[in-house]
């Protein structure tokens, strides 16, 4: 079984000759990468301290624009539209190289940033958020196709540990330098900030990625046409996924109308923009995306539900609650960066089946607080290993699907992990939010309101089927491998 074996017949059929892979030896740091490895480390590094700072500002933002109605949509108007973006940025990068969409994606992300900054209305912030995930989606599937081509195959996992590392700093004092910021100024410079640090990345980043990733993959091959079917199911998958998302915040009968709509349109979608034989896990690039998603959707679905359980069952604060997740920022990182370590090489995927052991010991672990005899420092040792298992998995799932990509094929199937990463997410979360207010929890979207009525079983009912999702991940987990002849 060849690495492009999952594709449809009529792609597998038009796959041009792998090129090159850059060359191995040196370092991220060596001269050749030192510039670009900075940049587009830098680039992470802002995305990832928006994606913590914003949340901390979004309440009072929401209150001060009389939005709290509408405060659900501030957080899936980025979603929806990075999905889409994300299909646009690989066929845009397999095309003509990721110079471009990094490029735009950067000044969108910062243009979002600043409208919703100086927004007058919730509409107009919601707007603004919408054009940040436009930005997000082109940036982090054109980050992949600037790794695939400008480091070899050796350098790749390290470049890829420096990603995780990046949100080691933002997810510790992201939320507390957002806090002060939206306390001393007000929320609007949470958003306005940001866009002045992007100069830097820009001014570092893009002018070694002209040099050594800009163009076709092939030259000599002629530059293929936008695949308009594949930009009509990103379009789908974004309006089925907003729906879904929409219908996952009302407990009300009418609510199944717009969740049926979803559905009809994200399944379709989804089945044409993942690779064939991703949902029965076909050995090879199948697996690794479809991996990807259990690992992320049923571990993030269970994280969001963690400081809730803690505030409304243990009686801490939502500081001291927040301060349990924390150090797992670190031992993410250190997960990564035993990933990318020469010697692990051969062992990759035994990595990643530990890593998901680890994932779902964590996510079952964590509800034993429930007992009122079971420490509560209980959850943050269990969650720093979840953390470390989820480093060496979600790398190791970026380095294997760049190994089993061809040069020209590197956008699309990158596009195909961050889907199958972000639909999971949703998907979960609804499934996991549907569970915690049939049994007594509340909604989801107005979490503060249900806290104090919130039953222990409910929490149960979101974490033990998670935990189950993760262990099927560490079956999975064992089939991203070619079969043996």
């Amino acid at each position: 079984m060849s690495a492009l074996e999952p594709r449809d017949a009529d792609a597998d059929a038009g796959v041009a000759p792998m090129t090159a892979a850059p060359s191995g030896g040196g370092s991220v740091l060596d001269r050749d990468h030192r510039a670009l490895s900075i940049g587009i480390v830098s680039v992470v590094l802002l995305i990832a301290f928006e994606a913590t700072a914003v949340g901390t500002a979004m309440p009072v933002a929401a209150r001060e624009l009389h939005g709290i109605p509408l405060y659900a949509f501030a957080f899936s108007a980025y979603f929806t539209t990075s999905l889409f973006a994300m299909v646009l940025s690989g066929q845009w990068s397999d095309r003509g190289g990721p110079l471009a969409p990094l490029t735009v994606g950067i000044s969108a992300f910062a243009a979002g940033l600043v409208l919703s900054g100086t927004a007058g209305t919730m509409w107009l912030f919601i707007l603004g958020r919408a054009v940040q995930g436009l930005g997000g989606g082109l940036v982090i599937v054109a980050l992949y196709v600037v790794v695939s081509r400008a480091y070899s195959e050796t350098l790749r996992p390290a470049i890829m540990a420096a990603f995780a590392a990046s949100w080691v700093v933002p997810s510790v004092i992201g939320p507390l330098a957002a806090g002060t910021i939206t306390e001393q100024l007000g929320w609007r410079w949470v958003f306005l900030g940001i866009p002045v640090l992007v100069v830097f990345p820009l001014a570092l980043a893009l002018p070694a990625i002209r040099r050594t990733a800009s163009g076709s993959a092939d030259p000599a091959a002629p530059l293929p046409p936008y695949d308009r079917r594949r930009i009509r199911l990103a379009l789908g998958i974004s309006a089925g996924a907003g729906l879904l998302q929409y219908a996952g915040q009302e407990l009300r009968w009418l609510s199944l109308l717009p969740a049926a709509v979803g559905a009809a349109l994200l399944v379709p979608a989804a089945r044409g923009l993942l690779p064939r034989g991703t949902y029965r896990a076909a050995r090879g690039l199948p697996s690794v995306v479809l991996l990807r998603g259990i690992a992320a959707g049923s571990f993030i679905a269970a994280e969001s539900f963690v400081p809730l359980m803690l505030v409304t069952q243990r009686g801490l604060s939502p500081t001291l609650a927040g301060m349990s997740l924390a150090a797992g920022g670190a031992t993410w990182a250190l997960g990564s960066w035993i990933q990318s370590r020469p010697w692990t090489e051969p062992y990759r995927e035994r990595l990643v089946v530990l890593g998901m052991v680890l994932v779902a010991a964590a996510i079952a672990t964590a509800p034993s607080v429930l007992i009122a005899s079971v420490p509560v420092w209980l959850v943050a040792v269990a969650w720093g290993f979840g953390c470390l298992g989820m480093g060496m998995v979600i790398a190791s799932t970026s380095v294997l699907l760049l190994k089993l990509s061809a040069p020209e094929e590197a956008g699309a199937n990158s596009a195909a992990l961050q889907i199958s990463d972000g639909l999971s997410n949703v998907l979960l979360l609804a499934a996991g939010g549907a569970a915690f207010a049939a049994l007594g929890g509340g909604a989801v979207g107005h979490a503060a309101a249900s806290a104090e009525g919130a039953h222990p079983g409910a929490f149960a009912a979101v974490f033990l089927p998670m935990a189950g999702v993760a262990a099927v991940g560490a079956w999975v987990a064992t089939r991203l491998g070619e079969r043996r002849k």
